[in-house]
């Protein structure tokens, strides 16, 4: 089997999930496949590092800001297909939930492959409909449970 006939092996990411008070950190994505839309930082885990580290490392680079990585919220599926269901994307993600230790210290400054990073509200990110990455809403009411549905 060649190289271009290889399927494609699955990958690992992580998302690093910060809440402060009363709203989350979220940045606004370069790259696709989410380019454009808002999500949490993240990226994919390089050999020889933890998730921990992975997740701390790539809210640093995308927003500026260090945080301790506390606890895994959830691990999910992400897979793309062509229009004609060829597999192009496939990453195994895990969210971390993370702390900031010095909360609003520092405002975060997109970086990396982030366009955009600020803080959002639960109501704001409510508001972000088709501008949302596909599990910002679920992940969220899980690191805020007090907007979870009953």
């Amino acid at each position: 089997m060649t190289s271009a006939q290889s399927p494609l092996m699955p990958r690992v990411g992580v998302l690093a999930l910060v809440r402060n008070g009363r709203n989350v950190l979220l940045i606004r994505r370069a790259n696709p496949p989410d380019a454009g839309l808002w999500g949490f930082p993240g990226g994919r885990v390089e050999a020889g590092e933890t998730l921990f580290q992975a997740a701390e490392r790539e809210l640093l680079e995308e927003t500026g800001l260090k945080a301790r990585a506390l606890k895994t919220v959830d691990v999910f599926d992400s897979l793309h297909r062509t229009p004609e269901g060829a597999l192009t994307f496939h990453y195994v993600i895990v969210a971390v939930l993370c702390e900031d230790p010095q909360p609003h210290t520092i405002l975060p400054q997109a970086g990396d492959d982030a366009l955009e990073a600020r803080w959002f509200s639960y109501d704001a990110i409510s508001a972000l409909g088709a501008q949302a990455c596909a599990r910002l809403f679920e992940l969220t009411q899980k690191i805020m449970p007090e907007h979870a549905a009953p």
